[in-house]
């Protein structure tokens, strides 16, 4: 964790946050989404990450694509907004945040997929059948279903 959220955290230790972040949810052409898994929690979840003092929130979306997964989006098409008690989550250091997560499609990135930082063990595309609930991480479950309810019949 650096910038923001790391000076947060040595002023309030564990306690509560509200994290405003900002994730891209890349689509191949055949509708699969790309995914990592987490190194923190070990599961499952697209890239994404807390947005920086004055920072745009589509800056943050890119930037957090290219740390975590190699690449870069060219294009970003806003698809939902993540907030609520189901956002609600303790990360395994024991860090609690409330989320506020604005999540962009992403269909024409260009790079090398590659883990870029040890945020994930591992990087691979999903079809919408192959996605199961029980190992996408718990505060991105809602965005998943509503992919899953906007895009399962394959109108991606």
């Amino acid at each position: 964790m650096t910038g923001y959220m790391s000076k947060m955290r040595e002023l309030i230790g564990h306690r509560t946050i509200i994290q405003c972040a900002a994730s891209i949810i890349c689509v191949d052409e055949r509708g699969r989404i790309l995914m990592g898994r987490r190194s923190d929690n070990h599961m499952w979840g697209y890239s994404g990450g807390s947005i920086e003092i004055d920072e745009c929130v589509e800056d943050c979306a890119r930037r957090e694509l290219k740390e975590e997964m190699g690449l870069t989006a060219d294009e970003l098409e806003l698809f939902y907004i993540n907030s609520g008690p189901e956002t609600h989550y303790i990360y395994p250091n024991g860090d609690e945040v409330s989320n506020v997560e604005i999540i962009y499609i992403c269909r024409k990135w260009h790079g090398e997929i590659k883990m870029e930082d040890k945020e994930m063990e591992e990087i691979r595309f999903f079809s919408v059948d192959e996605i199961d609930m029980s190992f996408i991480s718990p505060p991105i479950r809602p965005v998943i279903r509503e992919f899953i309810e906007c895009y399962g019949s394959g109108n991606v």
